[in-house]
């Protein structure tokens, strides 16, 4: 008999949270701003893989929040061989970070599943974000109520797929790893992290991406429904 599922743990950006249109409205908004002459659309699709290298680096502990921040923009702008000096990428870095949480896209099906899932279990978020603009973003899209505990990697003092942010989960939820899911994007970080604690797991799987087929997954938030 399959144990009973009480808590429900989800990852924030790219699962609940819509990153990459948040993130693309943000660049608009500084870069014009600043009549930084680079085309948006551009300058995004160069960003988007730079940035989740970057987020691998962070991840690993091998940069610094300051040199995601700056190395990220730096290395777009390379690309786009458009010449700016670093004050101005440390301001728009700045900037950047003010707007991101200002524009609040959710994953088609949110809050749907989310009035769904609520009445039956207790959910929480665990993000490897930055604890401001992490609740920032739950605050300001109107979803923080949903949720009994917010986990972040700078309360944890690690980041996702390290063991000791999901016990610091299970630890602030007072829950049990044997009656806890984890949903999330991202294979390493959501998926392997939580299964190398003994959760169990289900990959929104957005993007099709080929994985092991005994993986539970999704690739729309309304599925999660016929797991839970």
């Amino acid at each position: 008999m399959e144990t009973k599922i009480l808590d429900i743990f989800f990852d924030l950006d790219h699962t609940l949270w819509d990153f990459e249109k948040n993130s693309a409205l943000a660049f608009e908004t500084v870069l014009e701003k600043h009549k930084i002459g680079v085309n948006v659309q551009d300058f995004v699709t160069r960003y988007v893989p730079i940035n989740t290298k970057y987020w691998k680096l962070y991840q690993n502990d091998e940069v610094t929040q300051e040199q995601l921040r700056y190395g990220r923009l730096k290395d777009a702008f390379t690309e786009l061989e458009f010449e700016i000096d670093d004050a101005m990428i440390h301001l728009l870095a700045e900037e950047y970070i003010h707007y991101l949480p200002q524009f609040n896209h959710l994953y088609d099906g949110t809050i749907e599943l989310l009035e769904y899932l609520k009445p039956k279990y207790r959910l929480h978020i665990i993000t490897n974000g930055f604890h401001q603009i992490q609740n920032n973003k739950l605050v300001n899209s109107n979803i923080v109520h949903y949720f009994e505990t917010i986990t972040n990697s700078e309360n944890a003092g690690v980041k996702k797929p390290h063991p000791q942010i999901f016990n610091y989960a299970l630890d602030l939820a007072k829950c049990s790893k044997e009656t806890s899911i984890m949903i999330g994007d991202n294979l390493e970080a959501d998926i392997e992290g939580a299964l190398n604690v003994g959760l169990d797991v289900i990959f929104f799987n957005e993007h099709n991406l080929e994985t092991h087929p005994n993986i539970k997954q999704v690739n729309h938030l309304l599925a999660l429904k016929k797991y839970l």
